[in-house]
């Protein structure tokens, strides 16, 4: 017999307990420098800084 928990816990537990979940993840990411501005960001996304993925221009700079 497995044990079954008596009650359900709510979503605020639930949530509370992922919480650092993406703490450790984003330790864990590499980081790489733009190779547009240097800007450090994480590799295989749009640079937040200069807008550039693969030396073209995907979106405008904020």
């Amino acid at each position: 017999m497995a044990a079954t928990p008596k009650k359900r816990h709510s979503k605020s537990r639930r949530n509370n307990r992922r919480s650092h979940h993406m703490r450790i993840a984003r330790e864990l990411v590499a980081i790489s420098k733009c190779p547009n501005c240097g800007v450090l960001k994480t590799p295989h996304q749009v640079c937040w800084n200069c807008g550039h993925y693969k030396g073209q221009l995907i979106k405008k700079a904020l």
